[in-house]
């Protein structure tokens, strides 16, 4: 089965699990071609993602005029289709947050990026994340090109359900993708009942360069280590931990923090460290390879995500299977994932005082209990988020979606 992928930005530091699913997808025979809006090619830093790049096609590089010759032809030949399109464009834009104009683009971009489809006899196509990415798709589709699927991961399609138009591309989906089943539960709420079953719960994974690993060939680190691995902004808690930290530095204790990521928190977080005398306490990498990532995580006593809003961290995920407890936040999916006093600690979002206690347990942990806490952590990815699995249970979805689909040739 040949279908295709369509991300806003591909590939992206943070969107490894899409490739880890593209790749899982290929191995079980699928031909999969990479479709992406724009291109963030300068803050690659993978090779793995270097290499993506190179297979992706990229619609806003083609320039305005094939843009525009692509509106215009679809106007000209299918006046049917496109006034159609033409029509929800108009209602999805009014109600949004971006406008008429932005998604008079949108539409443009789904013209040009049905003739490609067309040209390469897909025979559907998935988007990762419900906003603008999965507007092109839909309206691709409106206009006579191949049924969509889309995966949901949170939090901004949550929090923006009514402006991105979340409803109506669930009625216009073959099927819609929930990493979690407190992702699943919000996509209930912004859809008719008789969607549900549209809805699946396909979690992201990890491959066998995580998996791979045993409790033996990582034991926990003697040194008093913390890691915190994401992008460096205001849903992530950053400024929260390093708050946190300068609590735990007034009492003395011996620690170093690594932040492994970038962002646009960056000069804010920078200065806190500053101001609080944090500066040899703190380190920030700014993005890092995969490679590097698990070295990081590895060094550490425990992975520390004080998150106030997500879907469920690939990160989170990554360290579990590494052997390293997790030290997050009773929001969204996590808690499906991290279990309190077995694989490591959760906290309500936005306590410092939580965080501050929990920071010292971590720090005060034998190494039998982290040891312990990382083995049953890795069991638990293990059997829940193995991205070949999880692959597999998204390809059958496809095979009965786009193969059944009445549009496709």
């Amino acid at each position: 089965m040949k279908i295709a992928y369509l991300v806003n930005q591909y590939p992206k530091v943070s969107h490894s699990f899409i490739r880890r699913e593209i790749r899982s997808l290929e191995a079980l025979g699928f031909e999969v071609l990479r479709f992406s809006i724009r291109s963030c090619q300068g803050e690659l830093v993978d090779p793995a993602d270097r290499e993506e790049l190179e297979k992706t096609r990229y619609v806003l590089a083609a320039g305005i005029l094939p843009l525009m010759g692509a509106l215009l032809m679809v106007a000209l030949t299918r006046p049917l289709q496109f006034g159609a399109a033409l029509i929800l464009t108009g209602k999805m834009g009014w109600k949004s947050d971006r406008g008429l104009l932005r998604h008079g683009a949108y539409l443009a971009e789904a013209c040009l990026l049905g003739r490609w489809l067309k040209n390469s006899n897909v025979q559907g196509i998935h988007v990762h994340f419900g906003t603008n990415s999965t507007t092109v798709a839909m309206l691709c589709h409106v206009l006579g090109g191949p049924p969509y699927s889309f995966t949901v991961h949170g939090p901004e399609e949550f929090d923006k359900a009514p402006l991105i138009g979340l409803t109506a591309k669930i009625k216009q989906a073959a099927f819609v993708v929930a990493i979690s089943s407190f992702g699943r539960s919000q996509l209930y709420r912004w859809c008719d009942y008789t969607d549900w079953p549209k809805i699946k719960v396909v979690r992201c994974g990890v491959d066998r360069s995580f998996l791979q690993e045993t409790a033996a060939e990582i034991p926990p680190s003697s040194a008093p280590g913390l890691v915190c691995v994401g992008r460096l902004c205001e849903q992530k808690g950053q400024l929260l931990l390093i708050d946190a930290i300068a609590q735990l530095a007034a009492e003395n204790r011996d620690f170093h923090l690594t932040l492994v990521g970038d962002g646009e928190m960056r000069p804010q977080i920078e200065t806190a460290i500053e101001h609080l005398n944090l500066r040899d306490r703190v380190t920030i990498t700014g993005w890092a390879s995969n490679s590097e990532v698990q070295k990081q995580i590895k060094a550490a006593r425990a992975l520390v995500l004080p998150s106030f809003a997500e879907g469920l961290p690939v990160v989170i995920m990554e360290a579990l299977a590494l052997h390293r407890p997790v030290l997050s936040t009773y929001v969204a999916g996590i808690p499906e994932l991290v279990e309190p006093g077995r694989c490591g600690w959760l906290i309500p979002p936005g306590s410092v005082a939580a965080l501050v206690e929990s920071l010292r347990e971590v720090l005060d942990s034998s190494p039998e209990t982290l040891q312990a806490l990382g083995t049953v952590g890795a069991k638990r990815v293990a059997t829940s988020h193995n991205a070949d699995r999880e692959a597999t249970q998204l390809a059958q979805f496809f095979k009965t979606a786009f193969a059944s689909d009445p549009s496709v040739s």
